[in-house]
């Protein structure tokens, strides 16, 4: 078992991958500032060794907050792809596991699909991707070496390989999505479950693809995510009620998030998993104190069943691609708005308490500033695309 698992973690594995899918490491030039590829002039970035922790109480950390460790430095080399169909489909499918996706997704399936669905997705998602974030800081695993492997991402260079959060995200929205409607609307089962084995399995190949894991990496984060799936369905019903809830409701789904991401655990030098993970977990905190407020003050005209009723999905027409469309455009606008002006109030705010200099883009990596800001503007964030989008929409007759 240890040989097989040891050989899952090979990047001679993952290399090999590449290679059949027509991905390879361009002639030996060494490191250049602006290398691109000589065909599609993108960059592809090695992994390094991670570096050592630092020893001793307060050891590497200076006073404004940052370790004196540095980040594992990424350099520009060149790549050569021989099979565009693997390229656009993997390049594709990791943008199904990026937080692009899921800023599009869950609003769009809020506001034009169910919002039941969407509470159950946004929940399971935050729970899924908090546990995956804090394994990786615990486990500090690296990933894949390059060489043999070629790296197609560098923001996420200095972050731990296992689990893959991408895979862990990908799992827990499509099967939760299959299981949380399949007793809510008429469609056929197995057309279901193929799309959900389909779309997991494209993003956990794309990682492979695009050098940033292992094969034991993908297959740890599905088996993590399917186990916590297993785990959590009993208590899915109670996530139905949340809107029903306590009125400390808010207090608690606010001051506990805030505190696991400020507690988040410490790493050898900065990278951006904490402030993802804040990210995350403030939208989760901010849709559900949505919901909250939509059910307190009966915000919402349509009341979200609490237990699922089967429904016939309406046919696809013209009007109503039109009106989704229309909603999803106004109520993106909206979102952008609100994190832009909150965003820099936030930091304004902070700067000032803190007495930052503000072109200082360092100090926005500070733990007291990073944390704050980041939890305000995407908890108001959540509570925007749940409430006022709706209600914006409403106003516009969109509804």
């Amino acid at each position: 078992m240890a040989e097989l698992l040891w050989s899952l973690q090979d990047s001679q594995l993952v290399a090999r991958f590449q290679r059949r899918c027509g991905l390879f490491p361009a002639p030996d030039e060494g490191p250049s500032e602006n290398g691109a590829g000589p065909t599609d002039r993108e960059a592809r970035t090695p992994g390094l060794g991670h570096l050592p922790a630092a020893k001793g109480k307060g050891a590497g950390e200076p006073a404004n907050g940052l370790r004196r460790l540095a980040a594992p430095q990424a350099y520009v080399e060149k790549y050569v792809v021989k099979n565009y169909f693997y390229y656009y489909l993997f390049r594709f499918s990791a943008a199904l596991g990026q937080e692009v996706f899921y800023i599009t997704f869950l609003p769009f399936t809020h506001w034009n699909i169910d919002p039941y669905l969407s509470r159950r997705l946004t929940i399971i998602w935050v729970l899924v991707m908090y546990i995956g974030q804090v394994t990786k800081e615990i486990l500090k695993w690296p990933r894949p070496f390059s060489p043999p492997v070629v790296k197609l991402e560098k923001r996420v260079i200095a972050e731990y390989g296992m689990p893959s959060t991408h895979a862990m995200a990908a799992t827990a929205i499509s099967f939760t999505l299959l299981i949380s409607s399949m007793d809510r609307y008429q469609y056929p089962f197995v057309l279901g479950l193929m799309m959900a084995v389909v779309f997991s399995t494209l993003v956990g190949l794309s990682r492979l693809y695009t050098g940033m894991h292992t094969v034991l990496d993908v297959l740890g984060g599905i088996l993590i995510t399917a186990i916590l799936i297993v785990l959590t369905y009993p208590a899915w019903t109670l996530i139905d009620r949340l809107d029903s809830a306590s009125p400390l409701l808010p207090v608690c789904v606010l001051v506990v998030p805030f505190l696991l991401c400020y507690n988040y655990p410490a790493s050898d030098y900065y990278s951006p998993t904490r402030a993802d993970t804040t990210t995350i977990l403030a939208a989760g905190a901010g849709v559900t104190i949505g919901f909250w407020i939509n059910h307190f003050f009966q915000l919402v005209s349509e009341p979200t069943e609490s237990l699922p009723v089967i429904q016939n999905i309406p046919p696809l027409t013209t009007e109503l691609l039109a009106v989704g469309l229309a909603k999803f455009t106004v109520g993106i606008v909206l979102i952008l708005l609100v994190r832009q002006l909150v965003q820099k109030l936030s930091l304004q705010v902070l700067y000032s308490w803190f007495k930052v200099v503000t072109r200082n883009k360092e100090a926005r990596r500070r733990l007291e500033i990073e944390v704050p800001y980041k939890f305000v503007t995407y908890t108001s964030v959540g509570i925007c695309a749940t409430t006022f989008v709706p209600m914006l929409h409403r106003f516009l007759g969109l509804l």
